[in-house]
């Protein structure tokens, strides 16, 4: 489905297929909460053989770029979430919207409303605290003028709008709360509230999960669905997330774009996984994979108080996850995590090193860079540049020790355990403890003083270059 065709519907809110969707405005960066939004939307459809749909509001011609469409793309990839079928655009589907008001006004759920912008405001000055009351409301037909004019929903007076709300209960709103809204504008175009409600009946929309900012939007979007005979969706109102300090989340709480979590090095099945939690529970799992969380995961679940954004249980998250990947999936999260940050890909000598180093490394990483800082001496090529603190460590007696290690190395076979044991029979030679060889051999290897374990590293490095590395120091 192309933006500039009409959605096709794709299941009822009764009938056999769920279909969810996103709806991101394109004025900016994906927010955090936004990529939530999503995932919950994604988990909810997928774990339902349901199809999870992209809508890209971009109605806002002024704030609306195509840079940041692009963003919101890239996101939701580097994410993990696929969506079904092509984005639609919002902005391509006025006609369509434009077509359900004139609908409405035929068929007397809507009206013609000629009262100018200047008119609105000296009514609502002379009756402060007062929902607007469109004089043409209940105006004759005959008096109509012939000049430009904006259509109205006729919204119940009386009674009140209930919405169902998965998450929030039932939610009560008195219809004299809510005045007649515009649908469509004297100039044509179409507003929000009936773009949103025409595009999710066209696309099939069965249950709409968004933030509870739109809770009152829902009160007015169930009025146009009832005005033109469509069922309502299955409406789940889920909470803001909140900073640390319980107040709504800003950039005064660190990184609120998602990009900035994948800048960080954090992989994508770790935001996946927390993302999932922020809000959301199944008893006390705190770490689960996507299957779990497909299999697990359910509207009555969320709750209703605001989630808080917290780094240290993210963290925690990312690093289970870094632990628990297979080395193909590290090293693919740790290439897109360069090209992300626009560092050099790892050249194939590079990975040879690394790879065998992994198990080690990922034990105490919590984030990529972590990752890769432990591994900088499977990066580096020789000759390798001692810091200062490591140039230290290399002092004569100290490179003498390395002349008896590396004889002693020669012929052992090429395990941790055989290599440690020449090491401590080399230090118990020169009366020194390991870690006295430990120093000089972390500097030869790695150019600095903290480093993975040295046995790690020359498993890692293998023969050659490990001997090669300690001939540059001692030769």
């Amino acid at each position: 489905m192309t933006p500039s065709q009409s959605a096709t519907p794709q299941g009822t809110q009764g009938g056999a297929q769920v279909v969810t969707r996103f709806a991101p405005s394109p004025t900016g960066y994906l927010h955090i909460g936004g990529a939530r939004t999503a995932l919950f939307n994604w988990l909810y459809a997928r774990a339902r053989g349901g199809r999870f749909l992209l809508r890209i509001e971009d109605t806002d011609r002024a704030r609306s770029t195509p840079e940041a469409t692009e963003a919101i793309l890239k996101g939701l990839s580097w994410l993990g979430l696929d969506w079904d079928g092509e984005p639609v655009s919002q902005f391509a589907r006025a006609p369509r919207h434009a077509e359900v008001a004139r609908e409405m006004m035929a068929n007397g759920s809507a009206y013609p409303c000629y009262t100018t912008p200047a008119e609105i405001e000296a009514w609502r000055a002379a009756h402060p605290n007062q929902t607007f009351a469109s004089p043409w409301r209940d105006a004759d037909p005959a008096t109509r003028p012939d000049a430009p004019f904006a259509i109205r929903l006729r919204a119940p007076r009386d009674g009140q709008t209930v919405i169902e709300d998965a998450v929030q209960g039932d939610v009560t709103f008195r219809n004299d709360q809510l005045d007649d809204m515009v649908l469509l504008r004297s100039d044509g175009t179409p507003t929000y509230m009936l773009a949103v409600v025409v595009d999710d009946h066209d696309m099939g929309v069965t249950h709409v999960i968004r933030g509870d900012d739109h809770l009152t939007n829902a009160a007015r979007q169930a009025q146009v669905f009832d005005a033109m005979g469509w069922p309502r969706p299955v409406f789940a109102h889920i909470p803001l997330i909140h900073g640390t300090d319980g107040k709504k989340l800003s950039k005064r709480h660190g990184a609120v774009g998602l990009h900035e979590y994948a800048a960080a090095g954090y992989p994508a099945a770790a935001m996946r996984n927390y993302l999932a939690r922020l809000g959301w529970s199944h008893g006390d799992d705190e770490l689960f994979d996507d299957a779990q969380a497909a299999e697990w995961f359910d509207l009555p679940g969320i709750g209703r108080a605001p989630a808080r954004l917290d780094f240290k249980k993210l963290e925690h998250v990312s690093g289970h996850h870094i632990g628990a990947m297979d080395d193909a999936a590290l090293l693919n999260e740790l290439a897109a995590f360069l090209n992300e940050t626009g560092q050099p890909a790892l050249t194939p000598v590079q990975t040879s090193r690394l790879t065998p180093a992994l198990p080690a490394l990922r034990e105490k990483a919590k984030t990529l860079p972590q990752l890769i800082e432990q591994a900088r001496f499977a990066m580096t090529d020789r000759p390798i540049q001692a810091d200062d603190k490591a140039a230290r460590a290399l002092d004569p007696p100290s490179r003498s020790i390395l002349v008896e290690l590396t004889a002693a190395m020669q012929n052992v076979n090429w395990t941790r355990d055989d290599l440690e044991a020449a090491a401590a029979a080399v230090a118990e030679a020169n009366g020194v403890g390991l870690g006295k060889i430990a120093a000089p051999l972390r500097a030869a290897l790695a150019g600095r003083t903290a480093t993975p374990s040295v046995f790690d590293m020359m498993t890692a490095l293998g023969r050659d270059e490990t001997l090669a590395r300690l001939a540059d120091v001692t030769g």
